[in-house]
């Protein structure tokens, strides 16, 4: 809901809409979206975890200087403090200024803890799995958009330095597949999702967007621009996202009012023969993905993620070395039939919706 207008216009449609006499407590609903904290613009609250990524780099290069680095006991105990101490800020207050304050102390608290750790000769794993514990308990703990989103990321992150530490590169594919159910099911499920429980209507945008990213950072890891992941498992990945997206052609079917199963079974025939050859690069094909269930729940911001990734990865994949001139260069023609054909399928459809 963006406005007032919107909230009234939904409130019509369901008393237009249902046989019963519907009675909403206007008042009541207008102030709670004037309570809601969350009508601040994903690019603000974007710059604000900067701001505090930055300030918590200035802050970290002070207590090296100050020789706290030497000590393991004073890191862990400050890291603790300003860990519980960012989620108690975002706790009691909702502005942006104290967002700031309260990410670059949970910020600047994980880092100091985790050099504790180190300290104390823990392994990789061990720490990583302390991370992923903190984040996971601070994600039920506080509510808040920005701390939801850094645990998230924390998570995906710490799962990635599992995957790597222990030179097991193969399980990429089984965390990217498990991210594509995940972003898939949170996209195609919000009504249901946001329904169970105030605080999953809470946590519903931070974590859906949380995982985008996670998901992103494991196409970006399966493209070999950090790990190496042998080419021979590269289609399991591949195949899980072709799925999906045929699974999410389904329901796109509904919105563009397309019954007809001679066109469904054209329309699955001919994307799955365009998405055949980004069996070698799944990066590609789950930034389809990600587009297409953007544009499926109109969500902007992710459809802008998806287009630059999409980008990115095509751009990363022509100057990829591993594959022939060839072989690009009938990925990248099938890649343009395929979003040319979405978007005539998709303009012919919603100006015939408007016709009528």
């Amino acid at each position: 809901m963006r406005n007032k207008e919107e909230i009234k216009e939904l409130l019509n449609y369901f008393r237009t809409t249902e046989n019963k006499d519907l009675k909403f407590d206007e008042d009541a609903i207008f102030a709670a979206y004037e309570k809601n904290d969350d009508h601040q613009s994903l690019a603000v609250k974007i710059l604000s975890i900067f701001g505090g990524i930055l300030a918590s780099l200035a802050f970290l290069g002070f207590l090296f200087i100050t020789g706290l680095y030497d000590s393991t006991g004073g890191l862990l105990i400050l890291g603790i403090l300003l860990i519980a101490g960012g989620i108690f800020i975002n706790t009691i207050y909702n502005t942006t200024i104290f967002d700031t304050l309260s990410v670059s102390s949970y910020i600047i608290g994980f880092v100091l803890l985790t050099l504790g750790l180190f300290k104390m000769e823990m392994t990789e794993n061990t720490v990583s799995l302390i991370c992923i514990l903190i984040a996971a308990v601070s994600l039920v703990i506080v509510w808040s958009y920005i701390i939801a989103f850094i645990a998230v990321l924390m998570i995906s992150g710490c799962i990635l330095t599992l995957i790597i530490s222990n030179h097991n590169s193969e399980l990429i594919h089984l965390y990217t597949s498990f991210l594509v159910i995940m972003v898939t099911a949170v996209f195609l499920k919000e009504a249901k999702i946001i329904t169970l429980h105030p605080v999953f209507s809470k946590l519903y945008n931070p974590v859906r967007i949380g995982l985008i990213f996670s998901f992103l950072a494991g196409l970006v890891f399966l493209g070999n621009d950090f790990i190496e992941v042998s080419g021979n498992y590269i289609w399991i990945s591949s195949v899980v996202i072709i799925l999906t997206i045929m699974y999410v052609l389904s329901h796109l079917f509904e919105v563009l009012n397309i019954s007809q199963t001679s066109q469904k079974a054209g329309i699955y025939i001919v994307t799955m023969a365009l998405l055949l050859p980004t069996l070698l690069s799944p990066a590609i094909s789950g930034a389809i993905l990600i587009i297409l269930l953007s544009f499926l729940v109109n969500y902007k911001t992710s459809l802008a993620i998806g287009i630059m990734a999409f980008i990115y990865f095509v751009s990363r994949y022509y100057y990829d070395l591993h594959f022939t001139l060839l072989t690009k260069s009938i990925l990248l023609f099938s890649s343009g039939i395929l979003f040319l054909g979405l978007y005539l399928l998709t303009r012919k459809k919603l100006t015939t919706n408007e016709k009528v």
